[in-house]
């Protein structure tokens, strides 16, 4: 017998099955190739997208609209690359959520590498691996902003949990505004190069989203549907004041050591004893820059959701 995650299908706009929302598009994929369940292909879908070096402020971001996504029954919708997307749908699975994946080789192909494992529980749980490309397609530039539209047209909105300029990002805002997709959007530090294109498309009108609230209250608005499950915040006990402001700094930014202690007024020494503490604690991590940032676990526990993944 088979496997529905084993079963493949090319669709076309005269099928009855191809995904109605794709019709939005001026022109329509003349064929569709998909991996998986065609059933989600129709479910509501909030796109979660984002950089693909992103910091851990970014990675919490897009755990955190997946996990919102995923409790209020609407699939999760990423283009599976490195980052963001494969956080997203990391924890849209584990909250048992549906995931879809738009890749921009063929849907038959593992790209990229790293997010195999991620392909295989998305087809096991009920999900879809989408491509407009042949089946054996390997990666090539080309497709991708042409795969982002896919991502769009897709999803009712769509969700930037982190992005810089330039950023591919752009490509799926772009599209999705000229579907009419709600584009939501979390601002970050200005002085943030990993921010920039965030905070840029909620200056040109995207949703801002400020917490994991407005999130909540945005997704009812657009999905007509309400969070089914919610998770207290957890408490950050054994903190000292020293520590809590640094932390309360680095959620705004990543900062090195030097600027870390020129904020807190003390030696390189004493600072650095400081971050050791935070760092043991796992509440702070050094980032590949060289940079302290907090650690996905820290930025969890300061809004409603803590899972320990």
């Amino acid at each position: 017998m088979t496997k529905l995650a084993d079963t493949r299908y090319e669709l076309h706009p005269s099928d009855t099955r191809y995904p109605k929302s794709l019709l939005d598009l001026s022109q329509p994929p003349e064929t569709l190739y998909v991996r998986g369940n065609l059933d989600v292909l129709e479910d509501p879908g909030l796109a979660v997208i984002g950089s693909r070096k992103p910091t851990p402020y970014g990675i919490a971001v897009a755990e955190m609209a997946a996990t919102v996504a995923a409790q209020s029954g609407i699939t999760v919708v990423s283009g599976g690359a490195r980052g963001c997307d494969q956080a997203a749908g990391k924890a849209a699975l584990a909250e048992k959520g549906r995931h879809v994946i738009v890749l921009g080789t063929g849907a038959d192909v593992t790209y990229p590498p790293s997010s195999a494992r991620l392909i295989a529980r998305t087809l096991e749980t009920g999900g879809a691996v989408v491509s407009i490309e042949r089946w054996g397609t390997q990666p090539r530039p080309y497709a991708f902003p042409k795969r982002n539209a896919i991502i769009a047209a897709l999803a009712r909105a769509v969700f930037v949990a982190e992005a810089g300029m330039p950023s591919g990002t752009f490509s799926t805002a772009d599209a999705a505004n000229k579907l009419g997709r709600e584009i939501l959007s979390v601002p970050g530090s200005i002085l943030s190069p990993e921010s920039r294109g965030s905070n840029y498309l909620i200056s040109v009108g995207a949703t801002i989203i400020v917490d994991e609230e407005s999130l909540e209250v945005a997704v009812s608005r657009i999905f007509e549907t309400l969070r089914f499950s919610r998770i207290g915040p957890a408490e950050e006990p054994g903190m000292s004041e020293t520590e809590r402001r640094i932390l309360d700094a680095l959620v705004a930014n990543p900062m090195r050591i030097d600027e870390i202690a020129a904020m807190l007024g003390v030696d390189a020494v004493s600072c650095l004893n400081v971050l050791s503490g935070l760092q043991m604690t796992g509440r702070i991590e050094r980032i590949i820059d060289g940079r302290f940032a907090p650690t996905k676990r820290a930025l969890h526990a300061r809004g409603a959701i803590m899972h320990n993944r």
